[in-house]
């Protein structure tokens, strides 16, 4: 897979890259459910992360990447196990635990730790009133996506909030976010499929000593193993991380995070649409009404970079040179009075 170097990077190629983390992780969620079925979750992660740094590696070793060298390969190392093994690694297990509903609102709540932990641009970030305020209202949009399921399991009294799995979930959007910024902030000399190839051997190999460890290859009836699953384990390996996560790394190099992070609040949006499309799920008018704010918190984190709106001036932050510009003039008014 050809990633664009970095540098001033072409919108449409912008615009292809958030279509895919949006539209493809979306979809992740029905296919890890497909995979599931025959797989224990730690051999399901191992089985997707190693098939696919496998395919990255070949793709290198045909390019001529170069493919080693100490610093990148630690870096790497860092990202994969912070990504790929804490963080999604913290939702399969929260999962087991928590209601899906509980999970997916914990796990929206990352743009949010993108703001705080991203202190390098604490200056712009709470700067940008526009920003602050999509952030906020994508979360509000993901409790109305789920505030349905959330209400039937209080009234049914089946809630069982599991402190421990709720503190994993949270542990996990955390390291999300710092390993998101570790990469964006710590670039490497190897081409970004090698680094990207080596981030994902990385987490595949500590999903794979958890699942020895945890004696799931001893629970799997390889015969019993159905043609579906295997099938899902695929597109996980290929959509889902060789070409989604490649998307997501190489946005994280040339857009903000606050921008990148929004992924969190559009994956529960495309994998409900994805339910009610091929599972005849029903869209409530509150998940509707959800769907629609979410739409609108990322459209405002997005835009905040456009001059082109009157109304975006409220929420955009004031520059030096504007303000020197203003004062300039009020002192010029005052000279001819």
């Amino acid at each position: 897979m050809n990633l664009p170097a970095h540098g001033r990077p072409n919108s449409m190629l912008v615009l292809v890259a958030f279509a895919i983390i949006y539209i493809v992780w979306g979809s992740t969620y029905f296919f890890i459910k497909l995979a599931l079925e025959s797989f224990p979750p730690y051999m399901l992660a191992f089985l997707r992360f190693g098939f696919a740094s496998l395919m990255m590696l070949g793709w290198c070793l045909v390019k001529g990447e170069r493919l080693f060298e100490a610093r990148s390969l630690i870096n790497a190392f860092i990202i994969g196990v912070l990504l790929l093994f804490c963080g999604n690694g913290a939702v399969v297990l929260g999962e087991k635990v928590l209601p899906s509903a509980v999970v997916a609102i914990l796990w929206s709540s990352q743009p949010l730790s993108f703001v705080v932990m991203d202190s390098k641009n604490w200056r712009s970030n709470f700067k940008n009133k526009l920003t602050l305020v999509g952030l906020v209202l994508g979360f509000l949009g993901v409790l109305m996506l789920f505030g349905g399921q959330l209400s039937s399991i209080f009234t049914s009294g089946t809630a069982d909030f599991h402190m421990g799995g709720m503190f994993l979930v949270i542990g996990g959007t955390i390291a999300f976010s710092a390993g998101s910024l570790y990469a964006k902030h710590h670039p490497t000399t190897l081409a970004p499929a090698a680094n990207i190839t080596w981030q994902m051997l990385a987490a595949s190999t500590v999903f794979l000593v958890y699942s020895i460890f945890n004696g799931e290859f001893a629970l799997v009836e390889w015969r019993q193993v159905t043609g579906l699953s295997w099938m899902a384990i695929f597109y996980l390996a290929i959509f889902g991380s060789v070409i989604a996560f490649s998307a997501y790394v190489w946005l994280l190099s040339v857009r903000p995070v606050t921008q990148v992070s929004t992924f969190a609040y559009v994956n529960p949006v495309v994998a409900i649409i994805l339910g009610a499309a091929f599972a005849e799920e029903h869209i409530s008018l509150l998940q509707f009404g959800g769907l629609l704010i979410i739409l609108i918190s990322v459209l405002f984190v997005n835009l905040s970079k456009y001059k082109g709106w009157r109304f975006l001036r409220y929420f955009r932050p004031k520059r030096r040179k504007d303000i020197e510009s203003k004062s300039c003039k009020i002192e010029a008014e005052c000279k001819i009075c």
